[in-house]
């Protein structure tokens, strides 16, 4: 079972982490403080209520009617502090009320035997203690929106930074040599993510003297094997007429077939091929290749364009797409050319899945239903042909009749060639071109 998975910036993970520890702090200090004030305005009330008695009791004791609110043996004095005051000793008790506000005792024992005592409610220090949590709630949000809002700007530098490394390492990964991520992270400040960016550029660069360093290796290889390839070949054409001649004859040929395009593709890698641009007639040009190079397949011209592209760089490509449909797929093959787009389809079981998800890939020829003879070379070359053209090749699969295209389900192969609307200079770079009114 697929488990779910919540997919968040790292900018409202930095702003949640500030907000949480916000609150968390604002509520403790909140609470710390509450207590704290509680504590002390209730002492302050005891000593204000032990004055206020005593003074009475100086009067009482002089034969003076005690005010109102003090009282002499009251009933409901606690018996704590009766107990207290017959002992002969002053004090004061807070009485709390489960619905309602505290009240505060105090009392004092007279002379003659008596306690006199006075009481009232916490009232205008619980006022006052309710305007100390207003204030302390409004702090607090004050508190927890400074975070997010902080956490936001800080976050959003150290996500942009992230976007800007990953944009750099996406570019390194589809071939670009000269991009570095550190140079793309930029910024004054120096943090981990400049750490990252060091170790992504080193791990390119390595990658890419490895890169380097193979394909030279199979260049070197392929172009020592042209000249005994070549003595083969012309040994074979001295040998008598027969079967085992013509085998031989036939692996020569296709042992050649493969050196020369190990070779193209070592070209390709070194991304030093550069297109001899002409101007064609794309429909035109297509149908009398296509003619040529599988004369049973059929051409569509629904809107014919000129184009600045490199013939024999197109030519290539087209006849690597018909030979690949021809070896795997199946009759018919359609070519179709609308505009800049040419399409070639055959009838066959489709491209492999691996193809589909992953482009061409050399020396591998697909799955058991589209095997056969080649070395898979003809697709990676096509593509790299593509490239230098600053064309895009994309594969997929017709979706069988009531089915969806997939493995064993396809009805045919479809290669789209998407050439550019500007080809690329002679640098193998694309012209700046004025901004469209």
């Amino acid at each position: 079972m697929k488990r779910f998975t919540l997919r968040t910036g790292i900018r409202w993970k930095i702003t949640l982490a500030i907000a949480s520890v916000g609150a968390l702090t604002a509520v403790a200090l909140s609470l710390v403080v509450h207590s704290a004030a509680r504590v002390s305005m209730l002492e302050s009330a005891r000593e204000v209520q032990l004055d206020r008695v005593q003074f009475i009791s100086r009067n009482a004791e002089a034969g003076r009617k005690p005010p109102m609110g003090a009282k002499l043996n009251d009933p409901d004095l606690p018996a704590d502090l009766r107990e207290k005051a017959r002992s002969g000793r002053r004090g004061t008790y807070i009485q709390e009320k489960p619905h309602g506000l505290p009240e505060v005792w105090a009392a004092v024992p007279l002379g003659n035997g008596q306690v006199l005592s006075l009481h009232t409610q916490f009232r205008e220090s619980a006022n006052m203690v309710r305007d100390l949590d207003r204030a302390l709630v409004v702090g607090s949000l004050a508190v927890v929106m400074g975070g997010s809002a902080l956490g936001v700007l800080i976050g959003g530098l150290f996500s942009r930074r992230l976007r800007k490394a990953a944009a750099a390492a996406q570019r390194v990964a589809h071939g670009d040599p000269e991009v570095r991520v550190r140079d793309a992270v930029g910024g004054v400040v120096r943090d981990e993510t400049d750490d990252l960016a060091r170790a992504v550029d080193a791990m390119a660069d390595a990658l890419q003297q490895r890169l380097e360093a193979e394909r030279r290796v199979t260049a070197d290889i392929a172009h020592e094997l042209r000249t005994p390839v070549t003595g083969l070949l012309t040994a074979a054409e001295l040998l008598p007429p027969g079967r085992p001649t013509e085998l031989v004859r036939d692996r020569a040929q296709a042992l050649r077939a493969l050196v020369e395009d190990v070779l193209e593709v070592a070209r390709l890698d070194s991304a030093s091929e550069r297109a001899e641009l002409q101007e064609v007639a794309l429909g035109e040009f297509v149908s009398r290749r296509v003619t040529s190079l599988m004369p049973e397949a059929s051409v569509r011209i629904v809107a014919d364009e000129i184009v600045s592209t490199d013939p024999r760089r197109l030519e290539r490509i087209l006849g690597n797409l018909l030979a690949n449909a021809s070896r795997y797929g199946r009759a018919p093959v359609q070519v179709d050319v609308e505009g800049r787009v040419v399409r070639i389809r055959d009838h066959g079981p489709g491209f492999p899945e691996a193809l589909l998800r992953e482009g061409p890939s050399r020396f591998r020829t697909g799955s058991t239903d589209r095997a056969g003879v080649g070395h898979g070379l003809g697709l990676t070359i096509a593509e790299g042909q593509a490239k230098v053209l600053g064309a895009r090749l994309t594969f997929r699969n017709v979706a069988a009749p009531g089915g969806f295209a997939r493995e064993g389900a396809a009805a045919g192969a479809v290669a789209v060639l998407w050439l550019p609307e500007h080809a690329p200079t002679a640098t193998g770079s694309f012209p700046v071109l004025p901004p469209a009114d």
